[in-house]
């Protein structure tokens, strides 16, 4: 095999672990996406078709199982608060915006040699602790052990995991998500009874000026932190880990955040960006190449074009419990990349990065505290000149 040939096969391949990874990242991306079409009026068909085109172009950008995710920060308060859907697209366009200007001016290439590699497996460690919390919180111990968000459904995931965790044969994403639809099918029929063909096509939908105006300081603000950090930093911290001989360089991956959403936005897309839980998630569950997320974003982009709105529903009662195990998975893969730290110094800044973001519920005060920790470690600590 030629040398073309041999990186060829390490950027695609076609087999059921590339298809069972590819769902790895649903235990986030599902869940966020139904509530915000639910509760804040986002365009579901459009968040899934720019989804599901986002995904194609990052497969052949980077050639890895790249995740394509919402937006965490402004998801949280667009539900909290109840953000319409203009505000929330807004947001997304100017987390964007700063994106892509600290990644084609060279700032961000600066920032990440500046971040101590403590406090970026610290943001890593507090992020697969919020998935797997996240995940917990999916599961009702109040609930009948075999409802959709019972106990019981919840540990039968869980073993599944387990023992399929170094299946080649039988992929355990494919084996929960197959379930998940089996069940949702028998517990809710209705839900699958309204999918019908609906055509939809993407339209022009512009944010106001006054949404652009509003979402800044309610949404965007808090978020960019969070996307520098995580979709960014974090992210090419895990691929040199996952991918060690093609990881994603942060200049190419700050353009493509900064991209998708100035290029989706003004159709009414959901913010989107780059996530290292949904590249551990997707990795944990068998992708290893671009191939994966290449039929994860046409399934999308045909189910949105073919179903539209029809499918909100149906998404809407895929079990709680298997997305969160799906979640808690994700975390686990992402909280083993994190592990590897030097010294007693170097574990003490990343634990107090890790308390500070789960504590304060905030990334960026909990990534400032871990790099004021550092600077102050480094001058106390012995022979080293104040």
């Amino acid at each position: 095999m030629s040398t073309a040939d041999g990186e060829r096969a390490r950027r695609w391949r076609w087999d059921r672990e590339e298809l069972a990874g590819s769902l790895g990242d649903l235990g986030t991306f599902l869940p966020l996406l139904v509530a915000m079409s639910a509760q804040c009026g986002l365009s579901f068909p459009a968040a899934l078709f720019f989804a599901g085109a986002f995904n194609v172009v990052t497969a052949f950008t980077f050639g890895i199982p790249m995740a394509v995710q919402p937006m965490k920060a402004i998801a949280a308060i667009a539900l909290a608060e109840g953000l319409g859907a203009g505000e929330i697209v807004a947001a997304g366009m100017w987390v964007s915006a700063v994106v892509l200007v600290l990644g084609l001016s060279g700032a961000l290439g600066w920032i990440q040699r500046t971040i101590p590699t403590a406090v970026v497996r610290g943001l890593q460690l507090a992020l697969a602790l919020s998935l797997l919390m996240r995940g917990l919180k999916s599961v009702s111990p109040g609930a009948a052990p075999w409802a959709s968000d019972g106990l019981g459904l919840a540990v039968l995931a869980g073993l599944a995991v387990l023992f399929l965790r170094d299946s080649r044969r039988v992929p355990a994403a494919l084996v929960l998500f197959l379930a998940g639809i089996a069940i949702a099918w028998l517990t809710a029929p209705e839900a699958f009874a309204a999918i019908r063909l609906a055509p939809w096509w993407p339209a022009l939908d512009l944010p106001s000026t006054e949404e652009f105006r509003s979402a800044w300081w309610s949404a965007a603000f808090p978020q960019v932190p969070l996307t520098l950090l995580n979709s960014v930093v974090a992210v090419c911290a895990l691929s040199v880990d996952l991918f060690p001989q093609r990881p994603a360089q942060p200049r190419k991956v700050a353009v493509s955040v900064g991209l998708m959403n100035l290029l989706a936005g003004p159709f009414g897309a959901m913010p989107m960006c780059h996530g290292a839980g949904g590249l551990a998630g997707q990795h944990r569950f068998g992708a290893r190449t671009g191939s994966s997320i290449v039929a994860l974003g046409a399934s999308k982009m045909l189910l949105a074009v073919l179903f539209g709105a029809t499918l909100t529903a149906a998404c809407g009662v895929f079990p709680a419990s298997i997305l969160g195990v799906m979640l808690m998975a994700s975390g686990l893969e992402l909280g083993a990349a994190a592990r590897e730290l030097g010294g007693t110094r170097t574990h003490a800044v990343a634990l107090l990065t890790v308390a500070g973001c789960l504590a304060l519920d905030n990334f960026a005060l909990g990534f400032a505290i871990g790099l004021a920790f550092d600077q102050l470690s480094k001058r106390l600590e012995p022979g080293t000149a104040s």
